[in-house]
């Protein structure tokens, strides 16, 4: 916590700021106290390594259709190792984390809280290293935060790059909670490894799935080592409270000092499992697709005290077996029963249907009215309690009437097939009874589908619908089946209930909290390009979250609702909290956004060049309000009546990497801070019209290091880039995105600042009048789009941020643009 405290003190540094310098020289510093206190057969060295300019092309995630480049970056690198065994230089651990924070928050979690452990677990590695068959090397970088740069300096140019065989990457994407691995290698070493050792385990596979979907909109170091270099390994990251991600909140009084021991507890144990462990892990290259397919793993932890880890193979046995038992068994009672049989599942699955249907259409219809009756279309953000409340109260309510309503259905149905089977003895309690089991048995039906798509996709966290299935499969056959058919169905039993669920609900409950806790901390900054989406769309990815939980999970428990006199109960308990709960948000006594969890906001003096190409240039200058949080912000601007802003959709903002389609903009006072000579300058140098149009343009980015150039793919084919006569992006294996390549580049206080971009066009390329028309309104009448950042608070900026409520923060991201930002841009009739 030591560590954190002097971290956290320099404030924000991002890439290229004093005050990562000095946070750079304080992990120096103490790296070179781990090496004068190390163990005296353990040898530690030390490298500050200052990387070259180097570009980062990924292929996958967050990264298609861009190039990052990266100049004057420096890291800390530590290898521990025993003196007198030389091969373990030749094979080494890589733990790596990233010094630098985004510009808008001291970075307690993320990631303060990473190196601070890193560099007490290298203060308890030197001293047992003697006895290791591995290296250990410590990677302090700067420039994770625009774009995984330092990741990349550091695998493609450091000279022990290639003694690394296995990489663990540790990161924040909230602040504190348990740290747990969210991603691992093909080669399922580590995490068995992990499994073996770890203290408090903590992994969840269905947190890498999610991940591998795109569904969390973030990446790491981890997709660099993995990608780039091959390697396998573990992703590890906090998670707790994600609303406070790469905001002022990410601060050290929200940091709790177990989160850094649990870490650091578990990291120890693995580190000084697997460096004295023989065994070499596989790169990504030498292995088969068949042999990556057998060697993924299934894992996860058991309320954090045992972990469960199985290769895919092994899942591949176990789910077919069930599924196959399960096809046999639903065939045979089937063919046993006949057509009544038959009809009676098709009823009960259509009871689950309902269940479905009504919980949906009581829970969604919550997310279109939030936006109308709160003034935040997110008023849960600060107290995620709430949700259970606004969705999780009518999910409930809903998934109980449509299996009530499906039961009377089953019911009337047993009730007729008892009529024609004796007319005269029909007893009405076994009809119940009857319909009852019927209503569990769906619930076995429904988990063995699931169970049945996640294998045929080979989905990992298909272990979860293998669990719900078997478990009360099992103490239903062992409670309440029969074999004799002469033996009458009886009311199902409350220990068939715990029997079957206790298991279950173990091993996913502590899941689904953390699921949802994930899914409200990324509805904060799910609007990519702020006004774009619509204000209910977080809410719809609550609700439905919140319905399949529901639904999956108490289809078991609310088919013993409808015989045994809850139902008046679950229904006033579920309207009455619902109610409560959304008068308690309509009124305002719960606010959405405090002090601790703030709401994610923009302030970007913008200074824009107009006009043709060869002309003079006049800029516009102005201030922009925007938030990648759903709702508008007419709170936050009744703080600035005095400022002139107008907020609307009227005025498009495009800043190249995103585009606000809804904020508030004013041109109030906004000429000073900023001087014509920090416009950037884009100048054609040479166009030659042969063959292959192309076309030299020089770039002058002035005061910044950190700046956004997006290329036209509609009219360019392939380009080159230059910078100080360094070829950073050669021709060849560009990719595009909605019409356009992006480069991102940042650098340090030396990084170059002058460019040139050789643009070959397509051949004989023409636009029809029409297409033309369409690329005019969609901006594709321009050739290419610069958006230079400067971390500079203008005096127009300053007023605005100390009148902004106290519960709105800046928000930090690769894409997103500095306090002060200068756009430019060339037509493509140059």
């Amino acid at each position: 916590m030591e560590h954190v405290k002097n971290l956290t003190r320099l404030g924000p540094h991002p890439v290229g700021s004093d005050a990562l310098d000095l946070a750079v020289e304080y992990v120096l510093t103490a790296s070179e106290n781990i090496k004068k206190t190390a163990h005296w057969e353990v040898d530690v060295q030390l490298d500050f390594f200052h990387a070259k300019s180097g570009a980062n092309r990924l292929f996958s995630g967050l990264f298609k259709g861009k190039t990052l480049v990266y100049s004057d970056l420096k890291h800390v690198v530590l290898r521990i190792l025993p003196k007198y065994l030389p091969e373990a230089e030749e094979n080494a651990i890589l733990v790596s984390s990233h010094i630098d924070t985004v510009f808008s928050t001291e970075g307690a979690g993320d990631c303060s809280s990473c190196i601070a452990v890193m560099l007490e677990l290298a203060r308890g590695i030197s001293h047992w290293a003697h006895g290791f068959k591995k290296s250990v090397i410590f990677l302090f970088n700067t420039g994770e935060e625009e774009g995984l740069n330092g990741a990349h300096s550091f695998i493609t140019q450091h000279p022990w790059r290639s003694a690394v065989c296995l990489a663990v990457d540790l990161e924040a994407m909230g602040i504190g909670g348990k740290s747990g691995i969210f991603q691992s290698g093909s080669d399922p070493w580590a995490i068995e490894s992990f499994a073996r050792v770890a203290k408090y385990p903590s992994a969840q596979i269905i947190s890498q799935d999610l991940f591998h979907s795109g569904l969390i909109k973030s990446a790491t170091d981890f997709q660099v080592y993995n990608e780039v270099a091959g390697l396998s390994g573990l992703d590890f990251a906090y998670t707790d409270v994600g609303a406070v991600y790469h905001t002022k909140n990410d601060k050290l009084s929200l940091l709790k000092p177990g989160s850094l021991q649990h870490l650091g507890d578990n990291m120890l144990a693995f580190l000084l499992q697997t460096a004295t462990s023989s065994y070499i892990p596989k790169v990504k290259a030498m292995e088969t697709k068949e042999d990556e397919g057998h060697n993924r793993i299934v894992y996860f932890d058991v309320l954090g005290t045992y972990m469960v880890v199985y290769r895919q193979h092994l899942a591949n046995i176990l789910h077919n077996s069930v599924i196959l038992q399960g096809l046999l068994i639903w065939t045979t009672s089937l063919f046993v029963g006949g057509y009544p049989a038959t009809i009676s599942l098709c009823l009960s699955v259509l009871s689950v249907f309902l269940m479905w249907i009504f919980s949906l259409s009581l829970a969604l219809p919550v997310a279109f009215l939030l936006p109308i009756i709160c003034s935040s279309p997110v008023p849960y953000i600060a107290n995620p309690w709430l949700v259970l409340g606004l969705f999780g109260a009518p999910a409930v309510l809903g998934a109980l009437i449509g299996q009530h309503i499906g039961y009377l259905i089953l019911q009337k149905y047993l009730r007729t097939v008892a009529f024609r089977r004796d007319p005269k003895h029909i007893r009405v309690d076994l009809i119940k009874w009857e319909a009852e089991r019927w209503l569990f048995k769906a619930g076995l039906f429904q988990w063995l589908i699931v169970l049945i798509v996640g294998n045929f996709y080979k989905v990992g966290s298909s272990y979860l619908a293998l669990v719900w299935l078997v478990s009360p499969a099992f103490a239903y056959g062992l409670i309440e089946a029969t074999l004799s058919p002469m033996r009458s169905p009886k009311q199902l039993k409350i220990v068939t209930l715990v029997l079957g669920l206790s298991v279950p609900i173990l091993i996913s409950a502590g899941l689904f909290v953390w699921l949802m806790g994930a899914v409200t901390g990324i509805v904060v900054r799910y609007d990519r390009n702020p006004g774009g989406t619509p204000e209910w769309l977080g809410n719809v990815a609550i609700a439905v979250s919140v319905v399949a939980i529901v639904c999956l999970t108490l289809v078991y428990l609310l088919s013993y609702a409808h015989l045994s006199g809850a139902k008046e109960s679950v229904i006033l308990a579920t309207c009455a909290v619902f109610g409560l709960t959304l008068m308690v948000v309509f009124a305002g006594i719960v606010p959405p956004f405090t002090n601790d969890v703030a709401r994610a906001i923009n302030v970007v003096h913008v200074v824009e060049t107009t006009g043709i190409y060869g002309e003079v240039q006049n800029p516009v200058s102005y201030v922009s309000l925007f938030s990648s949080t759903p709702g508008k912000l007419t709170k936050e601007v009744e703080s600035l009546k005095d400022e002139g802003f107008v907020c609307g959709k009227e005025k498009i903002l495009d800043l190249v990497t995103f585009t606000v389609n809804y904020g508030c903009y004013s041109s109030a006072d906004s000429e000073h801070g900023w001087s014509e000579l920090d416009i950037p300058i884009l100048q054609v140098k040479r166009d030659l019209k042969m063959d292959v149009r192309m076309t030299q343009v020089s770039i002058d980015t002035k005061v910044s290091t950190r700046w956004t150039l997006a290329i036209n793919t509609r009219e360019i084919e392939d380009f080159k880039f230059e910078g100080n006569s360094e070829e950073l992006v050669p021709l060849g294996n560009k990719t595009s995105v909605d019409g356009w390549h992006t480069i991102q580049f940042s650098g340090g206080k030396n990084a170059p600042m002058k460019f040139e971009i050789t643009l070959f066009w397509f051949k004989n390329s023409t636009r029809p009048a029409r297409e033309n028309e369409q690329h005019q309104q969609e901006d594709f009448h321009l050739l290419l789009k610069l958006r230079t950042d400067v971390n500079r608070i203008t005096p127009k900026t300053a007023r605005v941020l100390e009148k902004l409520p106290s519960w709105c923060s800046l928000f930090g991201k690769s894409t997103s643009p500095y306090t002060l930002a200068f756009l430019s841009s060339l037509p493509v009739e140059i």
